[in-house]
């Protein structure tokens, strides 16, 4: 009966010992994802005007993802020094309408 109850004990310490290693991990992770939203929002803040960014805002509301494919365009572009002053929001504009896909216009033709 001892030796079942020391086993149980063992095990209850060993499922907690991974429990905690797990949440430590995890907690690593969220600061490490943290860090690099803060990277990435320096680097946006430095390479766009104030309009070009209230408009990748609104993107970021709407279509979460094509605001981060364009702003991993616009970090890699800063990145490798291509980008000469700040984006306005014209230019945005621009690299939007080239990044998304043309609608499509349906019509419905009744008989």
């Amino acid at each position: 009966m001892d030796e079942e109850l020391e086993n149980l004990k063992r095990k209850k310490l060993q499922e907690l010992q991974q429990q905690a290693a797990f949440q430590e991990s995890m907690d690593v992770q969220e600061q490490q994802k943290q860090q690099f939203e803060e990277q990435k929002k320096k680097i946006l803040m430095s390479i766009l005007a104030p309009d070009a960014r209230e408009r990748l805002g609104r993107i970021k509301v709407a279509r979460p993802e094509v605001a981060e494919a364009v702003e991993a365009q616009l970090i890699m572009l800063a990145q490798s020094d291509r980008l000469k002053n700040k984006i306005n929001d014209e230019q945005l504009r621009m690299l939007l309408s080239q990044l998304l896909p043309k609608k499509r216009d349906i019509k419905i033709k009744r008989r």
